[in-house]
């Protein structure tokens, strides 16, 4: 009887030790949300849409301002959870950007210049529910925006000579708001909206007027839709 008893015991000793783990894996299988440690890779489409305000195309066209139009392109970003609510996100994109007259001479020259723009951007999230299914965030960061590849238009070129464009790299700050929906444990849908603060002077050298300036604060609104995978 002793035999069977100890048989029993050792049996069932054995079964709970792996049922345990299976059990625990069963549960971090069903796990939801996210917590400290986890790393996010977003990758989003978004639309660059600068709010601009422009001062005047100095010393030769006071009054004349121009526009900056929007821009559509693939983003990758990077979110470290340092705990359960906090993360900290670095966002990689770099958009094309165009600058056109809006009146007088510059209006009809109509386009004046192209930028890429590469505005890395680190923001602080606070999430408000780390577990759940649909997870909003809040975030606040630190911009430096990097104009490249600078270049005059062809109609500008016609109608005031050989031109060289330059952008001053702008440093500022940046917002946040944005949610996250689980599609499975690991994958999930990202909906997100930045502004961010970006002031530059453009300065145009040209061989018929002289070096032009304008001063822009294009401070976009930065709206992206994607997929979110949690590593």
């Amino acid at each position: 009887m002793k035999r069977t008893v100890f048989i029993g015991a050792a049996g069932a000793l054995a079964l709970s030790a792996v049922a345990t783990p299976a059990a625990a894996q069963t549960n971090a299988d069903q796990q939801t949300g996210v917590r400290s440690g986890d790393v996010l890779l977003r990758v989003r489409a978004i639309m660059v849409a600068p709010n601009e305000r422009s001062g005047s195309v100095l010393p030769a066209f006071p009054g004349e301002k121009v526009r900056v139009d929007n821009s559509f392109m693939p983003e990758v970003d990077a979110t470290y959870m340092a705990s359960d609510h906090v993360g900290f996100e670095l966002i990689a994109s770099t958009t094309k950007h165009h600058a056109d007259g809006r009146t007088g001479t510059t209006g009809s020259i109509g386009r004046l210049a192209s930028t890429w723009v590469l505005p890395p951007t680190l923001t602080a999230q606070y999430h408000f529910a780390p577990a759940s299914h649909v997870r909003p965030y809040v975030g606040a960061g630190l911009n430096y925006t990097i104009f490249w590849n600078e270049k005059a238009s062809a109609g500008l070129e016609k109608a005031v000579g050989t031109t060289r464009v330059h952008m001053n790299d702008s440093f500022g700050w940046a917002a946040q708001a944005g949610v996250d929906v689980d599609l499975t444990r690991k994958v999930f849908l990202n909906l997100d909206v930045k502004y961010i603060d970006i002031d530059t002077t453009a300065r145009l050298q040209t061989t018929a007027v002289g070096t032009q300036q304008v001063k822009l604060h294009l401070d976009p609104f930065v709206v992206g839709v994607g997929l979110g995978f949690r590593l």
